[in-house]
């Protein structure tokens, strides 16, 4: 038998066996795994491209490594489910790295960390300034979970003792030009109602559309096979924009005009809010 062919083989019986244990290990995040997961993983897909390979290792031997290995993961995960002690010694704890505002130093230097990975961490949570945080944890698979200080926290409708409508996750009714009735009736929707909000959409028929998804307020959102064809939704979608930028723009006026620090720093404050709000819907003001 040609080697190629050997080979060939060999590498599809690893690939399903790699596949079959991966589905017993279970799911995870790649964000979520913790470096004992990381350096498991890799060490498994190492010996699955061996065994492939490396015509001088027996299949035997090989799919025996695998086993044990994902045998021993299994073990070490139920154990860490079972038993806080254990999970501590396998995955390690959380880590404090700023409390009351302060930078630990020492953790900082337990785990390796330099100033510029703390700020880094930061910063992908939207705090550029240390004075804004309260606590920075670093959880066991290496990222930063940030709480700020109750005056830099976002408003929520709670807060403003507002009461708000409860929202359930948005539902396709329309996929690749076929319309599921049976799910429209469900939420409570007719065709013709459903034609209609198609029509200022620029679809004509349902034939014309891939994908369209209806969420808990009843708004519609269709994306048709020929997006040419798409008419603007909304002709008031730009000069939204504009007036955002433009009460952004009026806010950073204010704060640099007023001479009361405390007036100053909340106009600023809100214009960093409102900067993050258009940046956040501003790819829906563009369709």
């Amino acid at each position: 038998m040609p080697e190629f062919v050997l080979i060939a083989g060999r590498a599809v019986i690893a690939f399903l066996a790699l596949f079959v244990l991966a589905r017993i290990l279970g799911k995870k995040q790649i964000s979520q795994l913790t470096f004992f997961d990381y350096v498991v993983g890799i060490v498994i897909g190492d010996m699955a491209s061996t065994m492939a390979i490396d015509t001088s290792m027996k299949m035997v031997n090989g799919f025996t490594g695998l086993i044990v290995f994902t045998l021993l993961s299994l073990i070490i995960a139920y154990g860490a489910i079972k038993s806080f002690k254990f999970r501590d010694l396998v995955e390690s704890s959380p880590s404090i790295l700023i409390k009351n505002g302060k930078v630990m130093e020492k953790s900082l230097f337990k785990h390796k960390m330099t100033y510029d990975d703390l700020l880094n961490g930061l910063r992908e949570k939207d705090a550029f300034k240390l004075s804004e945080v309260e606590m920075a944890i670093l959880e066991t698979n290496g990222q930063i979970s940030v709480l700020k200080k109750p005056e830099y926290q976002s408003l929520t409708p709670k807060d403003l003792g507002l009461s708000v409508e409860e929202d359930h996750a948005p539902s396709l009714i329309i996929i690749d030009g076929t319309l599921l009735k049976k799910r429209l009736n469900y939420l409570g929707y007719t065709e013709e109602w459903l034609r209609d909000e198609m029509k200022k959409q620029g679809a004509n028929n349902v034939k014309d559309v891939f994908m369209a998804q209806i969420d808990s307020s009843g708004n519609v959102y269709v994306d048709l096979f020929n997006d040419q064809d798409k008419v603007q939704q909304d002709k008031e979608k730009p000069n939204l924009a504009t007036k955002l930028r433009r009460v952004q723009a009026d806010l950073e006026w204010m704060a640099m005009q007023t001479k009361d620090t405390i007036a100053k720093q909340m106009y600023f404050n809100q214009s960093i809010e409102l900067e993050g709000v258009i940046k956040k819907i501003n790819p829906y003001l563009q369709e």
